[in-house]
């Protein structure tokens, strides 16, 4: 049995339209747009919370210096990749119509996805 990628899977799509909760398609991608940013933040927001105590608490930086600290080229770089994946991250489910309607023939159904993920 071979290992299932989890992030293979997790951009998986199924066959048929998208449950929607709103009359309007365009008003439910920019709550899923909304909610996938929301999310990110939140962990994000919760983390930086932790190590900004914990670096404050060792005595290590104070809220100042990291206030004040400005990227070095080879930092800004890897900051504006992560933000590109990010966006790409956030606007997943527009690639995800996309694809879908660009090659219908990779569709699955929602019970094969399930059925996969149920052999792990």
């Amino acid at each position: 049995m071979q290992p299932i990628n989890d992030i293979l899977l997790a951009s998986n799509k199924s066959k048929g339209k998208r449950p929607y909760f709103f009359d309007d398609p365009a008003v439910e991608r920019v709550l899923n747009i909304t909610m996938a940013v929301a999310m990110e933040h939140a962990v994000t927001r919760e983390r930086l919370d932790t190590i900004e105590r914990l670096l404050k608490a060792k005595g290590i930086l104070s809220q100042a210096e990291i206030d004040a600290y400005e990227p070095d080229k080879t930092a800004a770089e890897e900051r504006q990749r992560w933000q590109a994946e990010y966006i790409a991250r956030i606007l997943r489910i527009i690639q995800q119509e996309l694809e879908a309607l660009e090659h219908p023939e990779n569709n699955r159904e929602m019970e094969d996805i399930a059925e996969e993920l149920g052999r792990t």
